[in-house]
C-alpha cells in the first residue's frame, strides 16, 4: 500500500481530528456504493481504510513514523538497535513490537455516513517480540477480517397484469440501485425473493450483502386472487340468468367470451381454464366466475307487477324447510 498520509491526503503533522475528517470525506466520496460503476471503488475503499487504521491509532501511527512498520502495518526487521552479529540474538538493547487493537472508529464513521450500513472491520493482535535466530521479532497473528456486507430489504409492488404477462417489473433497492427482477411464476403475496450480492458492499473487501424483495400485488378492482386462480363477479341480469345468454367476460390479458345456461341461478360459479395466473409447474391457473344476478336499478312499474302476479299464480320457496326452523 501507499504512504497511508498520502492515501488520506494529510501532512505528517496533521491532528487526530484533520484525519478523521480526511477519512470521512475519501470514504463517502470513495464508497463502492456511491460509485456501482467503477470496478476499482473497492480497492481503493480498502486503501483509505487501511490508512485510516495506522493513522487513527496513536501507537501505530508512531511506530509508522519511526520506521518499525511499513504502509500495510507489517514490522520492519532490519536495523534494530543492540543486534549482536557475533551470535544469541537481540541484545539489551533490541527493541520488540506491539500490535494493539486499532480503536479507530471507522465502523463508527461509516455508520454514521451510511446509516449503520458498514460491517464490522477486525484489528490485529498483538505481536510479540521473540528470539528466532539470533533476530527478535514475531509474525503477525491475524489480517483484518472481511466481513460480509449487511443485507437490505425492499418491497415491490406487482399487477396482476404483469403477473399474467410475467412481465419484469422495477424495485428500487435502500442502495439507491433500481432493478427490473423477473417474478417466479407461482408467486404468492407475501414472498421473499434473494437477489445475490444487491446489498450494501462489504467496507473491508468482503462478499457484499443480499437484497431481499417481498412481492405484494397490487389489489385489482374486479379479480381477487385465489392461489393461482382468480375469481370474478360477474353482474347478470333477470333475463340472462332466466333465458341465458353470450355474454363478455373481462380476463387480465384482453376479455373472452362465456355462455350462462338458462335458468342460472344467482352465485353459480362457471369456470375459464388458462385464465388465471401463471403457475410454478407451467400453464395458468383458471378464472372462477360467479354469477351475480342484478335487478333493475330504476322502479319500474310494469316488472314490479309482473312479479306481482307471477307471486300470485306462481310462487315457489327458494329456502327448503331448514330455513324455516
Amino acid at each position: 500500500m501507499r504512504d497511508p498520509y498520502q492515501v488520506l491526503g494529510v501532512d505528517k503533522k496533521a491532528t487526530a481530528a484533520e484525519v478523521k475528517k480526511a477519512f470521512r470525506r475519501l470514504a463517502k466520496k470513495h464508497h463502492p456504493d456511491q460509485n456501482p460503476d467503477d470496478s476499482k471503488a473497492q480497492e481503493k475503499f480498502s486503501e483509505i481504510n487501511s490508512a485510516y487504521e495506522i493513522l487513527s491509532d496513536e501507537d501505530k501511527r508512531g511506530q509508522f513514523d519511526r520506521g518499525e512498520i511499513d504502509a500495510d502495518g507489517k514490522p520492519k526487521f532490519q536495523g534494530f538497535e543492540g543486534f549482536d552479529p557475533r551470535g544469541g540474538g537481540a541484545g539489551a538493547g533490541a527493541q520488540s513490537f506491539r500490535w494493539s487493537s486499532s480503536g479507530a472508529g471507522a465502523d463508527d464513521i461509516l455508520n454514521d455516513i451510511f446509516g449503520g450500513i458498514a460491517g464490522g472491520q477486525g484489528g490485529y493482535s498483538s505481536f510479540g517480540g521473540g528470539r528466532t535466530g539470533g533476530f527478535g521479532g514475531g509474525t503477525r497473528a491475524s489480517s483484518q477480517a472481511r466481513s460480509r456486507g449487511e443485507d437490505v430489504t425492499a418491497t415491490v409492488a406487482v399487477t396482476l397484469e404483469q403477473m399474467a404477462r410475467e412481465e419484469k417489473v422495477r424495485v428500487e433497492l435502500p442502495t439507491g440501485r433500481t432493478l427490473e427482477i423477473a417474478i417466479p411464476a407461482g408467486t404468492k403475496p407475501g414472498r421473499v425473493i434473494r437477489l445475490r450480492g444487491q446489498g450494501w458492499a462489504s467496507p473491508t473487501g468482503g462478499q457484499p450483502g443480499d437484497a431481499l424483495v417481498t412481492v405484494e400485488f397490487v389489489p385489482h378492482p374486479l379479480f381477487k386472487v385465489d392461489g393461482d386462480a382468480l375469481r370474478l363477479d360477474l353482474p347478470v341480469t333477470l333475463d340472462e340468468a332466466v333465458l341465458g345468454a353470450k355474454v363478455r367476460v373481462p380476463t387480465l390479458t384482453g376479455s373472452g367470451t362465456m355462455t350462462i345456461p338458462a335458468r342460472s341461478d344467482g352465485g353459480r360459479v362457471m369456470r375459464l381454464k388458462g385464465k388465471g395466473l401463471p403457475t410454478a409447474v407451467g400453464g395458468h391457473g383458471d378464472l372462477l366466475v360467479a354469477l351475480k344476478i342484478m335487478l333493475p336499478t330504476e322502479p319500474d312499474p310494469e316488472f314490479d307487477a309482473l312479479m306481482q302476479r307471477w307471486h300470485e299464480s306462481k310462487f315457489y320457496s327458494a329456502r327448503g324447510p331448514e330455513f324455516e326452523s
